[in-house]
This record gives structure tokens, sequence and C-alpha cells, in this order.
């Protein structure tokens, strides 16, 4: 089957090895030609895991007509905050009944939608959408090294296709039809992630690392729950399996934002020029702020990194801020 991956990033660049490994003809429509002809001549994308050399299966293109033309499935990864708009100028290219998987991490600003809600609006029928999540850093599953994601589409029959699709010996997926929960888990870990950074970065240890993972695992499941999404999506892959890995590993780039940028005084912009890629973290602490209001969910870690990102907050200030609230049951519905 020839696939479509929409994104040349490190995630598009590693999915894309998962797919030609699993059996399939891949193509990735990139933004920049030499970027198209680099990958085409050398099979490794010279801005992303560079050293790594991609299957001869996978080619680029910076046409979308000649990425998704024939193509039995469309894997998007584009960046959130570009996601309406990218997907619009698609549109005319994606067949009425073409498979579509979303593989962003993250909440529209203003709308609150989620990105599979974004995609429905401009492609209409959501019954063929699905999406991916999980604990996987690019830089580990372009390497082969064992990962595990979940699929969820309110289509089972969906989610079974995409499990296929992308099953090899080593990314090994799972279902659900929870799709608004599983979206909620991906768009709130890297909030975290952040926090957890800017502990460390401040000279806090382990124990308030593993704090800021419990409480967010609440913050979480308060919001998923008050969106219609399910309990048990928030201990599964796409919950507590990302938190954790987003949260501890070096590989995430929500932690080392928090890390080695906030907590350094650095800012966005910074981090965005010197590593040319978007913190979906910082996207979605402010992004959440839609659903936040509308559903009345308490989300004091998400509040105080966005008063941070956006807000220009002193971290000090607002770690005693959130060190200082009142004491509570460690379960409660509010």
């Amino acid at each position: 089957m020839k696939v479509a991956v929409i994104g040349s990033g490190s995630w598009g660049t590693a999915l894309a090895k998962v797919l030609a490994d699993a059996g399939s003809d891949v193509v990735i429509l990139s933004r920049q030609k030499s970027k198209a002809a680099y990958i085409n001549a050398e099979h490794r994308n010279p801005s992303y895991l560079s050293e790594y050399r991609l299957p001869d299966r996978v080619t680029s293109t910076v046409d979308p007509a000649c990425a998704l033309e024939g193509a039995g499935a469309c894997v998007l990864v584009t960046p959130s905050k570009y996601m309406r708009e990218g997907v619009a100028r698609l549109a005319d290219y994606i067949a009425p009944d073409l498979p579509i998987i979303v593989c962003t991490k993250g909440v529209e600003a203003g709308s609150g939608l989620l990105m599979s809600q974004v995609v429905a609006e401009v492609c209409g029928d959501p019954s063929r959408i699905a999406v991916l999540s999980g604990p996987t850093h690019a830089e580990e599953v372009i390497r082969a090294i064992p990962s595990g994601a979940v699929i969820a589409s309110e289509s089972a029959s969906l989610a079974l296709f995409f499990q296929e699709l992308f099953a090899t010996e080593y990314f090994r997926t799972y279902t659900t039809e929870d799709v608004v929960g599983v979206e909620l888990c991906a768009a709130f870990k890297n909030v975290i992630a952040i926090a957890v950074g800017v502990a460390y970065g401040i000279g806090l240890g382990d124990d308030t690392a593993a704090m800021l993972i419990t409480r967010g695992l609440a913050e979480m499941r308060r919001m998923v729950v008050a969106c219609g999404g399910k309990t048990v999506t928030c201990l599964g892959l796409a919950g507590a399996g990302d938190m954790v890995v987003t949260c501890m590993s070096r590989h995430s780039r929500n932690r080392r934002f928090g890390e080695d940028y906030i907590a350094r005084g650095k800012d966005l912009e910074d981090f965005e020029r010197d590593t040319h890629m978007v913190v979906e973290g910082a996207v979605a602490c402010r992004t959440l702020e839609a659903l936040e209001e509308r559903y009345d969910v308490e989300l004091p870690i998400t509040d105080a990194i966005r008063s941070v990102v956006w807000g220009g907050r002193d971290v000090h200030e607002a770690a005693k801020l959130l060190v200082g609230r009142s004491l509570k049951e460690e379960f409660y519905e509010a």
C-alpha cells in the first residue's frame, strides 16, 4: 500500500520508517524542495534524525497531488498550530473515503477543538479519522527500539486497519474507541513535562518530579472525564505511559524546554530558533484554557506553566504558588 506522510519533521521521519518496515511504500510530503531531493537521493532527512538511513521504500515530494494520489492512507504529522491551515491546503487532494490518522498532539487555539475534530471539520466524515499516541520518542522509534502506542477511532474497523498498517516487530499498537481521552492525554502530558523540566532546572529533585507527574495525571483525568473521555485511558499508554516518558526522558523537547530554557530565563522563541522544533506543551498550556473555562475544571499545574511561558511569571514565584495551595484530599472530583 502507498501511504502519504504529511510532515517531514522528526516524528514524521520516524513513522515513515515504521510504515516502510511494515511493508508500505511511503511518500513524505515536505515543504522544501531541497529536503525532498535529499531524502530521495540519500535516503536521509537532512534536518532531523539525519544520522539514520531511511528504507528505500521511503521517498519524498513537495507536490501534495503526487503524495496523495493513489494513497491508501494519510498520516498527518503537522504541528498542532498549523493543522487547520495545513489540512485545508490538502483538502482537494484527499479522497472522500481516504483513511486518515492524526499523529499530532494538541488542542486548537480559541476553539478548544482536538486535532481529530479540526481535521473532521475540514475534511468531513469523522468515522474515517483515527489518532495515534503513546510513549514513543522519534529518536528511539527510528532505531527500532521496542515501543508501544495506542490507536483510537470511533470506528473499530478503522482502528484495526491502522493497527495492522503500523505493525512491526518493534512498534506495537493497541486500539481503543476513546478518541477524546487519548487526544487530551496527549496534550496534557506535554504541559506537565515542561513543569518537570522547570523543577529540575531550578534544582529540585525526583520527589518533586514524581509529585508533578502524579498530580498532572489528576488534572488530566479531571479534564478527560469532563470532556466525555474515560478514566481508564489516563492509566494507559496515551496517559500514564506517555506522561512518564515525556517527563523523564532527555529526548523530550518539552522537558528540555522547561529545564534548559524556561528555568534559565530563556523563552519559547529561543528554543524554536535553536532547535527548529515546535514545543507542543507550550501551545497546549495556552489552548487548554478554553476547555478549562468551558467545563470549569481545576488545572493548577497547567495554569502555572501558562503563567510562566506566556505571562512572564518568575518560575520560583509560580512554584511557591503551587506548593502554597490549600491542602486537599488526594482523590476528589472537582
